[in-house]
């Protein structure tokens, strides 16, 4: 009996153990359930997320990439300007040192400028002084070219008056006398036909250049013989300046000539042997013995090597005027 008792009890406690599993059991299978179904809807929700994410991040992967892409064009054309940039600057620098060098030049050249104008100061200064002794020797030279004339338009008068067959240069007032009637050929004694000759034509010859009027202005009276070329040169030379120096004698002798004019003749007077190195030549260019073999008279006035020189700078002025 305690027995059966103690196994009821037993089986009481077991049955009723056995419930209370079942029910933890299923209690737990629940919870497992509630969990996997919050696991998968927990997944569900989270998968869902991750695809909309995904798409998100897609989506700005795809518009960083085109940022991207953007930035690297601008990238590229931000290098493409710096370079551009630094061969504009390398290009300005290149300009910066020409106009440096230009401004160089155009100092240099203002200086030379300034060095040249003073140049062209000093030179107008001279020039005006130049101007003012040419004026001044102008008026001279005028008067001298009128004395010439004069005097040669007296001579001819003169001589024309005389019956003196002596032609008178209209430029110069030389006056050629033929060789043949002063001297025999080869010889420098004077004939007596030269000496009349000179008995009459020198009187006539120094009352006008020995006038006073012309004695501020008569400068020298030169006597002038030339031959042909037959002969040497040092020949001729030799009989020209004794032919001259003879006439020469002869006109300081003469009775007819006063004391006043002997005297002005030998502080003038000149007598040239000139050789053939003066010959006359005829049209077709070939020696005229005859017209070579002469005896000249000159005369020169005072300033006449300054009328020269003066000619000859106012006919390279004038040359230079019209040269373009």
């Amino acid at each position: 009996m305690a027995r059966q008792r103690i196994h009821n009890r037993r089986a009481s406690r077991g049955a009723q153990g056995g419930a209370s599993w079942i029910s933890y059991s299923d209690m737990m299978a629940a919870l497992l359930l509630i969990f996997v179904l919050i696991l998968a809807y927990s997944l569900y929700q989270y998968f869902t997320m991750l695809e909309t994410k995904t798409l998100e991040l897609d989506t700005k992967t795809k518009e960083l990439d085109k940022q991207t892409i953007a930035l690297n064009l601008a990238k590229d054309e931000l290098n493409a300007k710096e370079q551009a940039l630094i061969i504009i600057q390398t290009d300005l620098d290149k300009l910066q040192d020409t106009l440096s060098a230009r401004e160089e030049e155009l100092e240099n050249a203002k200086a030379a400028l300034i060095i040249k104008q003073q140049d062209l100061d000093e030179a107008t200064a001279r020039l005006e002084e130049q101007q003012l002794l040419l004026a001044s020797q102008a008026s001279r030279i005028d008067d001298l070219i009128g004395i010439r004339t004069t005097m040669i338009r007296e001579l001819s008068s003169s001589l024309n008056a005389a019956s003196l067959k002596a032609a008178v240069d209209p430029n110069t007032g030389d006056i050629v006398l033929d060789s043949s009637v002063f001297f025999e050929t080869g010889k420098s004694e004077i004939k007596e036909e030269g000496r009349n000759l000179l008995e009459r034509f020198i009187p006539v010859y120094l009352n006008v250049l020995l006038q006073d009027k012309y004695a501020g202005y008569l400068g020298e009276i030169i006597i002038e013989g030339h031959t042909d070329s037959s002969g040497s040169y040092e020949s001729n030379l030799k009989l020209s300046q004794n032919r001259a120096l003879q006439v020469a004698l002869y006109c300081l002798n003469m009775r007819t000539l006063t004391g006043e004019q002997k005297l002005k003749l030998q502080e003038i007077l000149t007598a040239k042997g000139r050789s053939y190195s003066d010959l006359v030549r005829n049209a077709d260019g070939s020696e005229n013995a005859d017209a070579s073999r002469r005896v000249e008279f000159k005369f020169s006035l005072k300033d006449a090597e300054m009328i020269e020189e003066l000619n000859r700078i106012l006919s390279d002025s004038d040359t230079a005027e019209t040269t373009p």
